[in-house]
């Protein structure tokens, strides 16, 4: 019967039980969708990566991604912890790492330590900034039980982004970032009302004082209540901060997770380019465990 070797790391922390656990499987050649996806929902983490054959010999391994529900075409903290989990296992000691997702192609450059460790990656994004909806303030404190005053018109309305996933980002105040809790039926209000969402409706919120952002990620209605770390949404906002501020680049420190005793420290950039505004989030990787599984219905 087949057998799957999988490991799960923890990202965007240089601490075990920090950061936002992940789950590996570093070769799940013969994997159909559906096991890939039951699995995920098994673990029960935020997402699940299953590492395949590269499409491309160029490149080092296509990568599908699953939170609880459904497959992602991108999202950060698995990107990052794929590549420190194959970077270990094949020895690798190359630079960087080519990783196929289905929102594009990803490299990640890896991070060493001083003895040529894996502690970490960066990525860049694989794709430029885009923007699409604009949600009312009200809404938005709606779906986080806030008054409507403690989420911000300044510096911009609440905006759906993406460099490859999509998210809400809505700015808040101080005291809303540390009071917000999820009301879902709200949610579901929300996205109702919003074209093309599907079933997701991913919001981020954020507290900014000059380069240093204070978030948190909601997505309950894909099953993550509350994320510790979202390498996708932070890398988004940093381009549309970008985009906001009308600079050519800029650097940004993130910190989410403390609320849910899980923090975490991601790393941004983004810059003016003639394709957009590109993104980057780098961070740290923690190897946690490691386990298998049987599929016994093989034969």
């Amino acid at each position: 019967m087949p057998r799957y070797d999988f490991e799960t790391v923890d990202v965007f922390t240089d601490q075990r039980f920090g950061g936002n656990p992940l789950a590996v499987f570093s070769d799940a050649s013969g994997m159909d969708s559906a096991t890939m996806q039951a699995l995920a929902a098994e673990l029960n983490l935020s997402e699940t990566a299953f590492v395949l054959p590269p499409s491309d010999p160029a490149n080092d391994a296509r990568v599908r991604i699953f939170n609880r529900s459904a497959e992602m075409p991108f999202a950060g903290h698995p990107s990052i912890g794929t590549a420190c989990v194959l970077a270990r296992r094949r020895d690798y000691r190359g630079a960087s790492l080519k990783l196929e997702l289905t929102a594009g192609l990803v490299e990640a450059a890896l991070q060493r330590s001083a003895t040529g460790r894996v502690t970490g990656a960066r990525i860049a994004a694989p794709q430029p900034l885009t923007t699409a909806a604009i949600l009312e303030p009200a809404a938005i404190a709606a779906c986080l039980g806030l008054p409507t005053k403690s989420v911000l018109g300044d510096p911009h309305p609440p905006t759906e982004i993406s460099v490859g996933m999509n998210f809400v980002a809505a700015a808040v105040t101080p005291d809303g970032i540390a009071q917000a809790v999820p009301d879902i039926a709200r949610f579901r209000e929300t996205r109702a009302q919003m074209a093309g969402s599907g079933d997701r409706l991913s919001l981020l919120i954020y507290a900014r004082n000059a380069d240093q952002i204070h978030a948190r990620m909601f997505a309950p209605l894909a099953g993550t209540y509350e994320d510790p770390a979202t390498g996708s949404a932070n890398a988004a906002l940093a381009a549309f901060l970008v985009s906001i501020d009308g600079v050519e680049e800029a650097r940004f420190t993130s910190r989410q997770g403390a609320e849910m005793g899980r923090p975490s420290v991601l790393h941004l950039t983004a810059r003016q380019t003639s394709a957009g505004i590109v993104a980057t989030v780098a961070g740290n990787c923690i190897p946690m465990f490691s386990g298998c599984w049987d599929d016994h219905t093989a034969g």
